[in-house]
């Protein structure tokens, strides 16, 4: 997104109880007195990715009882098992005794409130039972309603195969993922593991470095914007050049990007790990290092796509961005050999003309174009039908119904706008538009006060109903 100035881009609960749980279960309950009442909670417990000596799992629950501002959920592993990740939380363990405590946005449930927070985990083989669970240090008992299958007996870190749908599930029905499962560029557009092309659409982060409330890294808020809004893909936009961002905070940059990973992986949509920089030819031994890493403990899933540079300036394309792509795409390729890798343009992500006079090398390659429609009209629609005929894949990674500056003045321009979304669907390219925050630009899809679990019919801002309505 073009820049005007340099802000423009930017379970006790003590009152409840917690059923035991056991062999990636589903949800038991449990009561138990606890302060001055009687309380309880709903728990589900779920494997949702296994792999050689490892696995994920995700964890809900649901206060039955009182108010609580605050909890700590401790249970057992068995021996040779330990969490290696965790997003949502903050874990510690102590042999096999795992202790996880809210953040700072996630620690009070009211009475009916959820949480949910998700982990990976290293194991021996065996399942990961997780047994005496205890909520600010209260300790639950119950059953289980039903168990995961066992772990693949792959005996190398491949790619996980798509899950498969249960018994109950008709066609056309299930998460993204497991819908489309794998993904690959047919032509110039994209298909899934049927080879059936299919057009993603979904929203981006705010810079991370800059968002209001941590509304991207809510597991709860993306699943409701899959159930509610039909949201297939989310993209993370990790700022890299501001202060505050990756270069500078390099750390809390990446733990927010696998941490949207890991909740694209527990809800079954699909995540755009965005590299959101303007110059990144000035830090290609950092993106390179960066990717290499990611792709190399996420490489696996069916679930990732690669931004590895959101909008260069106007510069060179085979001086200058070609061999950025050249080198970052040999550093993923390194570790992951498929998944769909999306590559800036000139100009902001808008020359994708040039790009195709000149592709770079490799399978499973997509070129990013971007517009908002107050500023973007039929001259770039121009520029992208020529990258089509030239045998370009496309990919909008971000748009906005307003003016080119995110929208200052809070101007939407709707029909100029629809024009784009059926190009788009014309074309078969897939879409997410900017931006998931709060604030008064009109690309801020909340308003103000919206919660950061979801729940967001009530809180739609500027050109926010006009994304939803177009991703349904």
């Amino acid at each position: 997104m073009r820049q005007v100035s340099s802000l423009r881009h930017r379970l006790s609960l003590s009152a409840a109880a917690v059923a035991a749980l056991v062999a990636a279960g589903t949800g038991v309950a449990g009561t138990h007195a606890a302060s001055a009442a009687a309380a309880g909670c709903q728990v589900s417990y779920t494997v949702t990715n296994q792999w050689q000596g490892g696995f994920g799992a995700s964890v809900s629950v649901r206060n039955l009882g009182d108010p609580i501002n605050g909890w700590k959920l401790t249970w057992s592993f068995p021996a040779g098992q330990t969490i290696t990740q965790l997003w949502n939380g903050t874990p510690t363990q102590s042999g096999s005794q795992v202790t996880v405590t809210n953040l700072s946005y996630n620690g009070a449930l009211p009475s009916g409130g959820s949480t949910e927070f998700g982990f990976n985990g290293s194991w021996n083989g065996s399942n990961p039972k997780p047994s005496s669970f205890a909520l600010n240090g209260v300790t639950c008992t119950g059953g289980v309603t039903s168990a995961s299958p066992s772990p693949s007996p792959s005996s190398s870190p491949t790619r996980s195969p798509s899950p498969s749908p249960s018994p109950s599930v008709t066609p056309g029905t299930g998460t993204p993922v497991e819908r489309h499962g794998q993904l690959h560029v047919c032509g110039t557009t994209m298909c899934d593991k049927n080879n059936a092309k299919v057009q993603l659409r979904g929203v981006s982060s705010m810079w991370l470095n800059w968002e209001t409330a941590p509304y991207a890294e809510n597991l709860s808020a993306l699943k409701w914007m899959r159930d509610n809004w039909n949201l297939q893909v989310f993209r993370a936009a990790m700022g890299v050049e501001p202060a505050g961002a990756y270069l500078s905070d390099p750390n809390k940059a990446r733990a927010q990007v696998e941490t949207i990973i890991n909740n694209a992986v527990a809800a079954g949509v699909y995540v755009i790990v965005d590299f959101h920089a303007h110059e990144a030819h000035k830090e290609q031994a950092q993106a390179v290092a960066f990717f290499s890493d990611l792709a190399k403990r996420y490489g696996h899933l069916p679930n990732v796509i690669w931004e590895d540079w959101n909008e260069p300036l106007q510069l060179s394309w085979t001086g200058v961005l070609k061999p950025y792509h050249q080198a970052v795409v040999s550093a993923i390729r390194a570790a992951d050999p498929d998944n769909i890798i999306v590559l800036g343009t000139p100009t902001w992500s808008q020359d994708v003309d040039t790009a195709a006079t000149s592709p770079v090398s490799g399978t499973n390659l997509m070129y990013t174009l971007h517009f908002y429609s107050c500023t973007h009209g039929a001259s770039l629609r121009a520029k992208g039908d020529a990258a089509i005929r030239a045998g370009l894949p496309l990919f909008v990674t971000e748009w906005g119904a307003s003016n080119a500056d995110g929208g200052l003045d809070g101007r939407v321009c709707l029909d100029e706008a629809q024009t784009w979304i059926n190009w788009m669907k014309a074309n078969g390219i897939s879409w997410t538009a900017w931006k998931l925050d709060v604030g008064t630009d009109s690309t801020n899809i909340l308003s103000s006060g919206a919660p950061v679990t979801g729940g967001w019919n009530n809180y739609l801002h500027g050109h926010a109903p006009f994304v939803v309505a177009n991703m349904k």
